[in-house]
């Protein structure tokens, strides 16, 4: 995959942000290989291995979506977006862009209070190994939340003067 070109200070944020994700992904398969081997070799499991997995991945699964608005690679329905003049897309991304400025501000008027209350009681999983999973992924969901909205924003006015683009039936992948 060709990835799109970087056209903003935004743009290289969620790249940085993307890149240093790619590399959690191989620590989360590091941390799953050396389980797998102290478990049924040394027949010695961890406590931790497991909840720093699922930790991990939870903060590559919202990362991720930051990647996704980078790159223009997001849900769009292009059956009646590619019928339309270039005016009328332009109504449609300015559309979608404020959906997700109304639900970005919805989550983090929703979600702050209690994020807030997480981070400041530091409250954990409550196993175990017992780490402080929502005390840090509540407000990196925020976080992310904000960010996806600003690279939509970014996105809108980056794309604002671009031709007109038709979609194949099935683009390369």
């Amino acid at each position: 995959m060709v990835e799109h070109e970087i056209t903003s200070w935004m743009d290289r944020v969620s790249i940085a942000i993307s890149r240093v994700t790619m590399f959690i992904v191989a620590f989360i398969v590091a941390i799953m290989f050396y389980e797998v081997v102290v478990r049924y070799v040394f027949s010695s499991p961890t406590l931790w291995v497991n909840e720093m997995s699922l930790w991990v991945a939870g903060a590559v699964y919202l990362l991720a979506g930051l990647y996704v608005m980078q790159q223009r690679a997001h849900i769009r329905i292009f059956m009646l977006y590619d019928l339309v003049p270039r005016a009328w897309q332009r109504f449609f991304d300015v559309i979608s862009t404020l959906f997700i400025c109304i639900f970005s501000a919805a989550v983090v008027w929703g979600g702050f209070n209690e994020s807030l209350a997480k981070v400041m009681r530091w409250e954990k999983f409550g196993t175990a190994w017992d780490p402080p999973i929502p005390a840090t992924m509540k407000p990196l969901i925020l976080i992310t939340v904000v960010l996806i909205a600003v690279q939509a924003v970014t996105n809108l006015i980056s794309d604002w003067h671009k031709e007109k683009e038709v979609h194949a039936v099935v683009d390369d992948l």
